[in-house]
């Protein structure tokens, strides 16, 4: 594995992320405001696929189409040129794969990632789903996950998904993590985290954690990023409406959290 790149070659990786990908950002976009997108899964061959978990979101989970579609598959492609461009792990960088909890394809990736999840439901079959990836080794990124009653939109918040979690993981309990835990030091070293850019979102980011039996000593099962939205600056990466000093940023954490993933 390489050493990280100093911030400036990642500024210059941010701006190529910017240039080759606004015609890429255009199309997907056109079909994420028409509620449609276009999932195509590949096929597992053996190397590094970024997988979205598709659920049925709550009546309320509607309001720019249905809640864990937002940003795909733009912000994950993005994401994968800087891991190619970084790292020497074998990606694909423009299959993004959807995989429901319920699906046994999930149990090929080592890695999932999930948004919007105060607005997630399950059916039992996905509750029995989840809980058997993440004993058997699988790790869940939680994303774009805002307070309860963002922007006047019912629901939402924090309860929804600590219930859901709590069906998967009966006694499961939520850790607060700061920039001392091993995740945000696993390629870059990120030293701060109380002054984490946010895209949209009001007020300060919270980082949480669940761990296997509860103990922050044994693996990490989730980690969720609460009252925050990483993933837009991914997302927007390609249309240049952030700063690119804070997109640097957010690519550092979706880098930590990948190497993290593959190497626990």
């Amino acid at each position: 594995m390489r050493r990280p790149l100093p911030l400036r070659s990642l500024a210059w990786l941010t701006l190529a992320v910017l240039c080759c990908a606004m015609s890429v950002a255009a199309v997907a976009q056109r079909r994420f405001y028409g509620w449609n997108p276009t999932v195509r899964n590949i096929p597992y061959d053996g190397r590094f696929t970024f997988v979205r978990v598709r659920y049925q979101p709550s009546p309320e989970g509607y309001w720019a189409g249905p809640s864990w579609v937002h940003g795909y598959p733009v912000a994950e492609r993005n994401l994968m040129r800087i891991m190619k461009d970084i790292c020497l792990l074998d990606v694909h960088t423009d299959n993004i794969n959807v995989v429901t909890l319920d699906d046994p394809a999930l149990f090929k990736y080592p890695i999932a990632y999930i948004i919007e999840v105060g607005f997630w439901t399950m059916t039992e079959a996905e509750v029995v789903g989840l809980r058997t990836y993440l004993k058997k080794g699988g790790f869940l990124i939680v994303d774009d996950f805002k307070v309860e009653g963002w922007r006047g939109i019912i629901g939402g918040g924090w309860e929804p998904f600590a219930a859901n979690v709590r069906r998967v993981l009966p006694g499961a309990r939520f850790y607060d993590v700061d920039a001392s835990h091993p995740i945000f030091n696993s390629f870059f070293d990120i030293k701060f985290l109380d002054n984490f850019p946010q895209a949209y979102n009001s007020g300060k980011p919270v980082f949480r954690a669940v761990f296997e039996d509860n103990d922050p000593r044994k693996r990490l099962l989730m980690m969720i990023n609460y009252n925050t939205d990483v993933s837009q600056f991914w997302e927007w990466s390609a249309r240049g409406l952030r700063p690119v000093d804070d997109t640097n940023e957010a690519y550092k954490l979706g880098v930590n959290y990948l190497m993290y993933g593959m190497l626990h």
